[in-house]
């Protein structure tokens, strides 16, 4: 036993998480009544959103106090990269909708949950979770806030002394260490995230949505592996899937079990860390990333409401196609970056076509019966890309000062 766990250790993470899904998956079919065991997977959950506020509050404060006047952050590249990915990913899904229509057998709604009554009510959450009490802010882990107060507050500790300034950063390193210990914990939560997937859902209740399933993942997977890389080679001149792959292997990986952006928050701090990025640039831009940059959610948005579309025999000419993915970049960037945040916003779409409230919230039903895979995929599509853009914007401007990205100790491993 002694050998094992010294083999274990001596394995990077991302093989012992494997190893950890495969138990999973095998406990999940053999033995799935072993509760105890999905356990550990909530309690990793809740772990990482329980300390994700703290990490965005305290190290975004603390990179704003200790920036430097003239230092450049990339943030104006990265939040138009965010924006452009996800208008690409909701034409994307536009454009997989008209080649393979689908329609549905509507479901009863299987929430209770009040949808936004339009793009208005979206852009007012969205102004007034700025101005949210800054400790509601932490406690309901409302990052649009924790972002702004933390941006008020470290523009403030500017004025400070060095030593205010030494305490806030030790501060912001000592949250970073326990988020480390939170992640080392990764292969055993995710073990128990598959096997609660495993033994509570099979394959049998995805039967009557295959086809609808195959058209969301596979416009995922083509913005991820097609269009993705072609925003990063147009930013970097250089080959873009060794860095493609790091960032779904790393943080879509975990996202994908975890199903929560704002959870996998510090996840993709660290990868940042390890990719030797910028501090001041990351931590503004991966919070802001768990919020705005949503690929995945834009995708799930069109096809579900042009789906409803082709269900009710509406016909839909291509401007109006292009309208709807401009609304659906607007409201995906108002999806909460929780489980199923993407699927109250269908009804928004879906008023475009004048589909009622109630029938667009029995497409959320049909949305909420595939979220097993669907909202994982995307949370996976979502949460990488935050990591890609932020890097790709950042050796960007590496190129541009001559430095050579392959130089990256981190990425040499990727050769």
């Amino acid at each position: 036993m002694n050998n094992i766990v010294e083999r274990l250790s001596k394995l990077s993470l991302i093989n012992r998480i494997v190893i950890g899904m495969g138990i999973g998956i095998f406990l999940g079919i053999f033995v799935p009544s072993l509760t105890v065991v999905g356990i550990l997977g909530t309690v990793f959950v809740n772990a990482l959103k329980a300390i994700a506020p703290l990490l965005v509050f305290f190290i975004v404060m603390s990179a704003l106090a200790q920036h430097k006047e003239g230092h450049e952050t990339n943030m104006k590249s990265i939040v138009l990269l965010y924006l452009f990915g996800t208008f690409g990913a909701a034409l994307v899904g536009v454009i997989a909708s008209f080649a393979f229509p689908i329609t549905m057998t509507l479901a009863e709604s299987t929430t209770e949950v009040t949808a936004p009554q339009g793009i208005a009510a979206v852009l007012e959450t969205l102004v007034l979770k700025l101005v949210d009490n800054p400790v509601n802010a932490l406690v309901s882990a409302n990052y649009i806030g924790i972002l702004s107060w933390a941006v008020l507050f470290g523009m403030a500790f500017r004025r400070a002394d060095e030593p205010m300034k030494n305490l806030l950063k030790q501060v912001s390193d000592a949250t970073s260490h326990v988020v480390k210990l939170v992640i080392s914990f990764a292969p055993i939560g995710i073990m128990g995230l598959v096997y609660t997937t495993v033994s509570e859902n099979g394959v049998g209740v995805f039967a009557n949505y295959g086809s609808l399933i195959l058209v969301l993942i596979g416009s995922m997977f083509f913005v991820a592996f097609v269009m993705n890389p072609i925003i990063v080679f147009f930013m970097i001149k250089e080959n873009p899937f060794p860095l493609v792959l790091r960032c779904l292997k790393e943080s879509g990986v975990t996202a994908f079990f975890v199903r929560s952006s704002a959870a996998n928050i510090p996840v993709n701090m660290q990868l940042c860390k390890d990719l030797g990025l910028d501090e001041d640039s990351y931590s503004v831009s991966i919070p802001l990333g768990a919020t705005i940059n949503m690929a995945g959610a834009a995708i799930t948005i069109t096809v579900l409401t042009l789906a409803a579309v082709n269900t009710l025999g509406i016909q839909v000419d291509f401007l109006t196609a292009l309208v709807l993915s401009v609304l659906s970049t607007i409201a995906a960037c108002g999806a909460s970056g929780v489980t199923g945040g993407s699927l109250l916003l269908i009804p928004v779409a879906c008023s475009l076509f004048g589909i009622s409230n109630d029938i667009a919230m029995q497409v959320v039903g049909v949305g909420f019966i595939i979220g097993v895979l669907q909202d994982s995929c995307e949370t996976a599509l979502n949460s990488s890309t935050d990591v890609l853009f932020t890097a790709a914007a950042e050796f960007r401007q590496w190129k541009k000062e001559g430095r050579n990205i392959q130089l990256n100790p981190q990425l040499a491993e990727l050769e």
